[in-house]
């Protein structure tokens, strides 16, 4: 979990707590508020996400290189093996 997304589960929460505060005492800027903030949790959550996603891709991708390097190392074949199963 990145900053990202913690700072949009925080807007979340807060925006949540003020919607309904404002609901409650019938503040409608307070309600207008909180609503904008839960929509901007959303969106730097949906963005952290997203970052975190791009970046367990591209560990995959690393990971999966290191090990055909490897593998080619110690079988040489090893190459025209891994091509046959795409």
């Amino acid at each position: 979990m990145n900053k990202d997304r913690v700072k949009g589960i925080i807007d979340e929460v807060t925006g949540s707590a003020k919607r309904k505060t404002g609901e409650l005492t019938g503040n409608t800027q307070l309600r207008a508020e909180g609503m904008a903030q839960q929509v901007k949790g959303k969106v730097e959550n949906a963005w952290g996400t997203t970052k975190d996603a791009v970046h367990d891709a591209i560990e995959d991708t690393e990971a999966h290189l290191d090990a055909h390097v490897t593998l080619r190392m110690k079988n040489p074949t090893a190459d025209l093996e891994c091509r046959k199963g795409k």
